[in-house]
């Protein structure tokens, strides 16, 4: 059920986008050149790695760093990304995640691979039997402001509690955290602002 809900939605949301899609592809490469589409390794179902897509918010070769951890963050975004990581439009190319089946609407968020200590604590706690997702329970509950082990407790009561009605409070309160921008940290320093960055 959920997975036809992921693909038929996914689909609906891709054909209706395309224009914005095209758009900010143009507005991307008049700033800063190709790729206008980031991919990264990410790690998903059954702790298995597949490539994440994304519109490309930092310069190239930007060194691989989770986001709290990417100390140099000012210098990295370009002009455009600034405005696409406020908004959250970066995040749009994962439409093509869902659709293909390597991630859902809500679920865990998926870790780079370098993340070892919480890539630890997930497989311990059995998170890597479910598809990650666009968003979280752990996003929604502090995200960047969490520990590692904060947010694996998160990602263990959503596996405990999945239903349908559980992602549909979710989404909810994703749309809430992304307006308000909480709870988010550009490289060292916190920010309270909504950031989707590139890793």
């Amino acid at each position: 059920m959920k997975r036809l809900f992921d693909f038929t939605v996914s689909l609906l949301l891709i054909l209706m986008l395309l224009p914005i899609f095209f758009i900010i592809g143009i507005v991307i490469a008049i700033d800063a050149g190709n790729p206008v589409i980031y991919k990264q390794y990410r790690v998903g179902k059954d702790n298995k790695l597949f490539y994440i897509y994304k519109f490309r918010t930092m310069k190239n070769n930007t060194r691989l760093a989770a986001t709290k951890d990417l100390t140099e963050a000012d210098s990295v975004i370009t002009k455009s990304g600034r405005i696409l990581r406020k908004t959250s439009l970066d995040e749009l190319p994962q439409l093509f995640n869902v659709l293909k089946g390597d991630m859902s609407f809500v679920g865990p968020r998926p870790l780079i691979p370098e993340e070892k200590e919480i890539r630890l604590l997930r497989k311990e706690y059995g998170i890597y039997t479910v598809r990650p997702g666009i968003t979280g329970w752990a996003q929604v509950n502090g995200r960047d402001m969490l520990t590692d082990e904060e947010k694996a407790l998160f990602d263990k009561e959503y596996i405990d509690k999945q239903s349908i009605a559980f992602d549909i409070k979710i989404m909810f309160k994703t749309v809430l955290v992304v307006l308000k921008r909480e709870n988010i940290s550009e490289g060292s320093e916190p920010d309270n602002k909504y950031n989707s960055g590139n890793s």
